[in-house]
């Protein structure tokens, strides 16, 4: 089967309906509140912003129809999840953003129908938030997360999780955690990790401290979390036992694509903002769009957002025919969280000292788009892997002549 660049007319008209609401209803919102500083989870704005996005027809894009969203696969998730990324509610508006939007596919895809009904269905409708507990202070899970080292043990009817995890984004006010911990093996093996669904209000679960960021733009910050003898029944298990590692593939490779497609909404808007000033301001005898420097910057902005998008594409594509696509999900992300950066660092430049102050959102852009170059993988451990698979790619090719 080919790829196809073409966007289905129903996906068209849901970008375009996103592209307005974010105009018309999200971004006013974002400028209301410190340009998106929504780390202390204002609830009041955040189920504004659904309600609205619901009466626009935009909310859920991404959840099955049978829980109340709009069924897009990866490849179409794309084109709307880079219109709500122009503000940084958008997606939260869209109930698409980190870490929700990635926990609702895990459920999807591995939950029981009864945890789908107690965890999903409320998570979908934008009824609560939830987090994802999986990295761990060093020496603990990271960018290596078979450094896992909270461990669950067997109890009467159930198992006993004790661990310090950090960095746990969203874990302020989330009515659930989906806790990876050792239930079998040490930290370092490869195996051995299993998910569980943890209600916040769970005896031994408590968070200790919200950390403080360079980005402010994720609903409910980034926290420090631990679980002390927190006791869960067997139905916490989600999947089977001692494949917690094979899941969190099922989440990560997702929403690695997912967060360059938001992220990609960034550098659209904050090339735009350069495009703009460019043509607008004068300096040394003419527009700044005339200077072939300038010319430079921006044209490399369009080369790193069309080439971005285009190996987004084509890892989404990989993904949606139900194929690994760990190569490319790991090129995709490597690329676009660097290219991303640099078209928002390019229009800092072009806007100058406009760019730096707060009367655009461009330095707040700059902030918030930096951390992306280490979340889900920083690039490091991104090339370390293509060249291996590169290398083994070679090695098969090469005896199978």
């Amino acid at each position: 089967m080919s790829i196809s660049f073409e966007i289905d007319e129903r996906v068209a008209a849901i970008a375009r309906r996103t592209t307005e609401f974010v105009r018309d209803v999200v971004i006013p919102e974002e400028q209301t509140c410190g340009g998106g500083d929504v780390h202390a989870g204002p609830e009041p704005l955040r189920r504004r912003l659904q309600e609205a996005a619901r009466a626009a027809g935009v909310f859920a894009p991404h959840v099955g129809e049978e829980f109340g969203g709009l069924g897009l696969d990866l490849r179409d998730q794309a084109v709307v999840f880079e219109a709500a990324g122009r503000s940084l509610l958008g997606p939260l508006a869209l109930n698409c953003a980190a870490p929700d939007e990635g926990n609702m596919h895990l459920l999807e895809v591995v939950a029981t129908q009864e945890q789908k009904e107690r965890y999903l269905r409320p998570l979908a409708a934008g009824e609560v938030r939830s987090c994802f507990a999986m990295t761990e202070p060093a020496p603990g899970a990271g960018s290596d997360p078979r450094a896992l080292a909270t461990t669950a043990t067997r109890t009467d009817g159930g198992w006993r999780i004790d661990g310090r995890k950090w960095f746990i984004s969203g874990a302020d006010g989330a009515a659930f955690a989906i806790c990876m911990a050792r239930t079998s093996g040490a930290p370092g093996d490869a195996g051995g990790a299993t998910m569980f669904l943890v209600d916040a209000d769970t005896p031994g679960l408590k968070t200790v401290r919200n950390i403080d960021t360079l980005d402010h733009g994720l609903f409910g910050g980034h926290s420090e979390v631990v679980f002390e003898g927190c006791e869960v029944p067997d139905t916490a298990v989600l999947g089977a036992v001692d494949e917690g590692f094979r899941y969190a593939q099922v989440r990560l490779g997702p929403a690695r694509m997912t967060h360059c497609m938001r992220w990609l909404g960034v550098a659209r808007r904050a090339q735009d903002i350069a495009l703009e000033r460019a043509a607008e301001r004068s300096a040394f005898g003419g527009r700044l769009a005339e200077l072939g420097m300038v010319q430079q910057l921006l044209a490399d902005s369009e080369i790193d957002i069309e080439t971005s998008r285009a190996v987004l594409w084509r890892a989404c594509w990989e993904l949606d025919q139900g194929r690994s696509a760990a190569q490319h999900t790991s090129i995709a992300k490597t690329y676009v969280s660097e290219a991303v950066n640099r078209v928002v660092d390019r229009a800092v430049q072009v806007c100058g000292a406009l760019g730096i102050s707060g009367d655009t959102p461009l330095s707040r852009l700059y902030r918030e788009v930096r951390p992306f170059r280490i979340y889900d993988g920083p690039s490091e451990t991104h090339r370390w892997a293509i060249a291996k698979r590169a290398v083994r790619a070679a090695a098969e090719q090469r005896d199978a002549r």
